[in-house]
């Protein structure tokens, strides 16, 4: 059996960690884990093309399926940490680059890395 190439290492640890924290919001249907599959798609010709960028996969994939679910669904992952005021997203910083996290821009702290907001929002540890 070959081994397993570093870009697909990274598409498939993006994909775990975005389902994990889509699991951990208990929005993690058929339709949207479809998504999770296409930013995948999309994101393996990415790193293709540019093969330093594998480390950023993870964050570009969680901006994709964040994006799309707010074309179809609305915000997610909303926010755990600001108990008053309008419901809002957490964004993913940094927008480009490794060890991406959940943050609230509005409150200014980190949330949680992507594919551990089970800790955040009382689901516990994301395995």
């Amino acid at each position: 059996m070959d081994p397993i190439s570093p870009m697909e290492q990274a598409l498939h640890a993006a994909r775990a960690l975005v389902l994990a924290d889509l699991v951990a919001g208990e929005v993690a249907e058929a339709d949207v884990v479809s998504l999770v599959e296409e930013s995948v798609v999309q994101r393996r010709w990415w790193v293709e093309q540019w093969p330093d960028g594998a480390a950023y996969v993870a964050g570009l994939v969680a901006q994709d399926v964040q994006d799309a679910l707010l074309e179809r669904y609305g915000r997610w992952p909303l926010c755990p940490v600001c108990g008053s005021g309008d419901p809002h997203a957490l964004d993913v910083e940094p927008e480009l680059g490794p060890d991406p996290h959940w943050v609230c821009s509005q409150a200014g702290v980190k949330v949680a890395p992507v594919g551990a907001l089970g800790r955040a929002i009382g689901g516990g540890p994301s395995s």
